[in-house]
């Protein structure tokens, strides 16, 4: 009779620490999870920090408004098409451009 009841308190004992070291066991990997995820995020941010720096300058603004099609005032702007054309005709010529 005693050993059925040291088996059953054994087992219960065990059951009793199942649960709560499941659960720590979850907590840790979610956490090391986390931290893998706030390290990503870090170095993103750090990224976009450098890209914001860049972009704000003077001289990203003027290279972006260039981009997208605008000239200082009284500057004339040209549309040059044709411009692929021109090189691969003048590349089969072989005298070099």
């Amino acid at each position: 009779m005693r050993r059925w009841l040291a088996v059953i308190g054994i087992g219960l004992l065990g059951y009793a620490y199942y649960h709560p070291l499941r659960s720590w066991i979850e907590t840790r990997q979610e956490l090391d999870s986390r931290r893998a995820e706030v390290a990503q995020l870090s170095a993103e941010k750090r990224v976009l920090r450098q890209r914001l720096v860049a972009s704000t300058s003077p001289d990203a603004f003027g290279r972006e408004a260039r981009r997208l099609g605008f000239i200082h005032p009284g500057e004339h702007l040209f549309i040059v098409k044709g411009i692929a054309r021109w090189k691969k005709a003048h590349s089969i010529d072989g005298d070099g451009g």
